[in-house]
C-alpha cells in the first residue's frame, strides 16, 4: 500500500494505532495499564537521594516517580510533574517539572515564554499570520506561559487553530493552579487513537474499520516485532534481545560471503535499528555486535548510525566502540515495551 495510512483498531479490547508508510510500519501506539508518557500529575516530594542526584516523588495509587536534579524542593512539598518516559515494572517512573500541554495544533509551555511557529513552516506570510493569531489567542495570559504552533497548522483553518490554543491554554491554567491535595492524576496521557490524531500529522487515509490493522498489514508487522529476528536486505539479519541490564543486538551476514558482506549487513542494520527499537519500546543501554568488517570502515558505520538516530528524533547518545569491537549507545525509553503484548 503506497502512501501514509493510519490504521486504528483494537487487539483483545485494547486500542492500537499504527502509521504505515508505503506499507511499512513507522509508528505504533498500544494501550497499556500503566501511566503513559505525557501524563501530568500532582505529586508529593519524598526523600532525596544524593547518590543519584534526585528525589523520589509520591504519585497516585502508591506509585513512585524519580525527579533528577531538583532545585529548591523540600520533603512533603506538592509539585506538578509530567511522566517523561517508560520504565520496567517495579522501577520509579521518570519525571520532569518542565510541563508540556500538547494538542494537534498547539503546545503550551509553562515557564518557557514566547510565541513560536514550527520551523517546518517555511512560508513567511503563513508564519506571520500564525504569529498574529497566536498573539491574539494568548492575550492576557501569564507572561510565564509560552506557545508553540505545530507544523500541521499550515493546512488548518484559523478557527481550528484558535480553538485549539484556547482549549490548551485553559487546561494549562487550570492545572497550574491545582496544587492543593495529595497525589493525583490531573491530565492523563493520550490513548493510542488520540495520540495518532495529535502527533502523526496528516495521512492519505485514516482507516478505523474493524479490519484496519489486518488490511493495512500492521497486524502481521506487529507480530514480527515481537520476535527477535529482523530480516535485512541481501539476506542479512539482526537479532534484538532485551536483558535486565541492556539491549543486545547481533548482526549477521547470512549466506553472503563476499568481502564487503559484513559492512553491507552492518549498514543495513544501522539504518533500521532506530525504528526497530522505537517500535519495540526498547531503551537504556544498547550494545551492538556488528558483522565483521575492517576497522578502517568503522567510521562509516558511526556516521550511518548517528544519522539514523538523528532522523528518528529519539534521544540517543553514541558512546562508541568497546575494546572487544562492539558499539555502545544509550536511548531514552519513551514508551512501554511491546514484549508480552497479546497479538
Amino acid at each position: 500500500m503506497i502512501g501514509r495510512v493510519i490504521a486504528l483498531g483494537q487487539i483483545e479490547g485494547r486500542e492500537v494505532a499504527a502509521l504505515m508508510v508505503d506499507g511499512q510500519i513507522e509508528e505504533l501506539a498500544m494501550e497499556t495499564d500503566a501511566l503513559g508518557t505525557g501524563a501530568i500529575l500532582r505529586g508529593v516530594v519524598g526523600r532525596p537521594v544524593k547518590g543519584l542526584g534526585g528525589v523520589f516523588v509520591d504519585l497516585p495509587d502508591g506509585q513512585s516517580g524519580f525527579l533528577r536534579a531538583p532545585k529548591g524542593l523540600a520533603p512533603g512539598q506538592r509539585i506538578l510533574v509530567q511522566i517523561a518516559g517508560a520504565v520496567e515494572p517495579g522501577k520509579a517512573l521518570p519525571l520532569t517539572q518542565r510541563l508540556l500541554f500538547k494538542s494537534r495544533y498547539a503546545i503550551i509551555t509553562p515557564d518557557a515564554p514566547g510565541l513560536n511557529v514550527s520551523r517546518a513552516i517555511h512560508d513567511e506570510d503563513i508564519r506571520d499570520e500564525l504569529t498574529a493569531l497566536a498573539g491574539a489567542a494568548m492575550a492576557g495570559a501569564s507572561e510565564t506561559l509560552g506557545l508553540i504552533l505545530r507544523s500541521v497548522c499550515e493546512q488548518a483553518s484559523d478557527e481550528d487553530v484558535t480553538e485549539d490554543i484556547t482549549q490548551m491554554r485553559a487546561l494549562a491554567e487550570a492545572v497550574l493552579a491545582d496544587l492543593s491535595g495529595g497525589p493525583e492524576l490531573l491530565v492523563d496521557a493520550p490513548g493510542p487513537h488520540e495520540l495518532a490524531w495529535r502527533d502523526w500529522g496528516d495521512a492519505d487515509e485514516v482507516d478505523d474499520s474493524a479490519e484496519a490493522l489486518d488490511l493495512s498489514g500492521a497486524l502481521d508487522q506487529i507480530e514480527a516485532l515481537q520476535r527477535g529476528e529482523v530480516t535485512l536486505e541481501g539476506g542479512a539479519s539482526m537479532w534484538i534481545q532485551a536483558t535486565r541490564a541492556f539491549v543486545a543486538v547481533d548482526v549477521n551476514t547470512g549466506a553472503d560471503t563476499s568481502p564487503a558482506a559484513g559492512l553491507k549487513a552492518s549498514i543495513a542494520a544501522a539504518r533500521d535499528l532506530p525504528r526497530q527499537l522505537r517500535l519495540r519500546g526498547m531503551g537504556g543501554m544498547i550494545i551492538v555486535d556488528f558483522a565483521p568488517c575492517p576497522k578502517r570502515d568503522r567510521h562509516v558505520l558511526e556516521q550511518v548510525l548517528s544519522k539514523a538516530f538523528r532522523a528518528d528524533a529519539g534521544e540517543a547518545t553514541m558512546a562508541g566502540w568497546t575494546p572487544l569491537g562492539n558499539f555502545e549507545l544509550t536511548r531514552r525509553r519513551d514508551r512501554a515495551p511491546l514484549a508480552g503484548w497479546p497479538v
